[in-house]
């Protein structure tokens, strides 16, 4: 591994940009190739064998290019193949889970946090593992949201049919008295205005992009890139509408973005 290599960033879909921009913002001179499964997204109600067929086919792909670092954005491969990812791969792999967990703990007052995410990553229950490994006393509750994830894709986030859809879904948590939620799925930060509306301003919405972002640059501060005169020149593939990703992109990381298209099914599983 050297500094110039590049740090790769996967995900379902388009949730996963919420991390890579905030891996921009704290390692500006690092660059990224993000790739985004949108043909198959969601993940949350796949089977595991599935999540971990189309895990490895996105990693399979960015490790034809030279990585220093590998990050899972997605929560539920995060899930489903962190740690064989992890043993398997000779660079540091990061997921999203363990960073979320240890934010919310650090800012919880009354120690009741809910979670929201796939169905998948709310029945493995590793946030309430990660959270309960860090406090044990915490009261944890988790509540699936399947529908959240087709709204951010069909970029309907901002949408009344996105008010109505939040505010049905999280009605059970708003009796929990939480201060702390979870957003436990990279897709829901953009969803996180309406959402904050609907919890009220008492909750505290925590998204792990921040907290990755900062373990990444921990793991990697020894290959750190240097300063250079022109920025980095990002890579975003997708496995779906290169057009409709490139709108979403565009509009969330503030900028131009180059997408390319390849379907990932081609690729070689391990």
């Amino acid at each position: 591994m050297s500094r110039d290599e590049a740090i790769a960033v996967i995900d379902s879909g388009v949730g996963g940009l919420t991390v890579a921009k905030e891996v921009m913002r704290q390692l500006p001179e690092e660059k990224i190739i993000y790739v985004g499964d949108n043909a198959r997204c969601p993940y949350g109600s796949k089977s595991p064998e599935e999540i971990r067929t189309y895990s490895f086919q996105m990693i399979d792909y960015v490790m034809n290019t030279p990585l220093k670092a590998l990050v899972i954005a997605c929560n539920t491969a995060t899930a489903v193949v962190l740690e064989e990812a992890m043993a398997d791969l000779p660079l540091p792999v990061i997921g999203v889970i363990e960073p979320g967990a240890r934010a919310a703990v650090s800012v919880t007052k009354n120690g009741r946090v809910g979670v929201i995410g796939t169905e998948m990553t709310i029945r493995t229950k590793a946030y309430e593992r990660a959270l309960l490994r860090a406090e044990p006393n915490l009261y944890v509750v988790g509540k699936a949201c399947p529908a959240f994830v087709p709204l951010v894709e069909n970029h309907l986030a901002n949408s009344d049919q996105a008010r109505m859809v939040v505010e049905e879904a999280l009605a059970p948590l708003r009796a929990e008295d939480l201060d702390t939620l979870i957003l436990g799925c990279t897709h829901y930060p953009l969803l996180a205005p309406v959402i904050q509306e609907v919890m009220g301003e008492g909750v505290r919405l925590i998204s792990s992009a921040e907290e990755t972002a900062r373990e990444l640059a921990v793991q990697i501060a020894p290959l750190a890139a240097r300063r250079q005169e022109e920025p980095p020149q990002h890579l975003f593939v997708t496995s779906g509408d290169a057009e409709r990703f490139r709108t979403i992109a565009e509009e969330w990381l503030a900028g131009k973005v180059n997408v390319l298209h390849h379907s990932l099914e081609k690729s070689v599983q391990p």
